[in-house]
């Protein structure tokens, strides 16, 4: 008598664990979507706009702020890709060694010359070696609205999280510093596909 007694309350202890559990995976999901709506991820919404030429694009797993390398602008200053927040920077690396970083250089200039006016700053920087430096400003020189950027010792490329894996790599950051994208290779920067692309970041800050 005494042990049915005791058996008694399990149906009812075991009830309460069940909605105990259920609460909790309740919580969990409630929590996950109020992540999901104060922690948009943008990468996914690159990813939408990644097509034809931009098939290729690499969204980053966990977003990270451009890296403090100090480049060298066209009057040979110091300077830094964080000083150009508050811009949607295509950063674009290049050297005149690379056939792809040549033949590309024609399309970021239309790009440059396409987003003119607007807060969107195409950096073509050279990764040549201080010898070839005046070879790739003249390179420069003649795709205009391009300026001359440097970096002669490579450091750049290597600073980036992951590293560029080759030239021509670009990075586009949004307005906020933080890497939105990146593609590995050459590509017509001045086509449909790559404005729809800079069109997405910009109207997203």
């Amino acid at each position: 008598m005494s042990d049915q007694s005791a058996a008694k309350p399990r149906p009812r202890l075991f009830g309460k664990v069940l909605w105990g559990v259920a609460a909790l995976g309740v919580a969990a999901v409630v929590y996950i979507i109020g992540q999901a709506s104060t922690n948009p991820d943008a990468s996914r919404g690159m990813r939408a706009f990644a097509k034809g030429e931009m098939a290729a694009l690499q969204t980053p797993k966990d977003p990270r702020p451009a890296p403090v390398t100090t480049i060298y602008d066209p009057e040979g200053q110091p300077v830094r890709l964080g000083d150009y927040r508050g811009e949607v920077v295509v950063l674009n690396l290049w050297a005149t060694w690379c056939p792809p970083c040549v033949a590309e250089m024609p399309t970021l200039a239309a790009l440059a010359d396409h987003y003119q006016g607007k807060p969107v700053r195409v950096l073509a920087v050279s990764i040549d070696r201080p010898a070839d430096v005046d070879k790739a400003r003249a390179f420069i020189g003649q795709h205009a609205p391009l300026a001359f950027y440097s970096d002669p010792n490579m450091k750049l490329a290597f600073d980036l999280v992951p590293p560029a894996p080759g030239m021509p790599t670009t990075v586009i950051y949004g307005a906020d510093g933080i890497e939105r994208a990146r593609l590995s290779g050459g590509a017509d920067w001045g086509g449909e596909d790559a404005k729809a692309l800079v069109d997405h970041v910009l109207g997203a800050e």
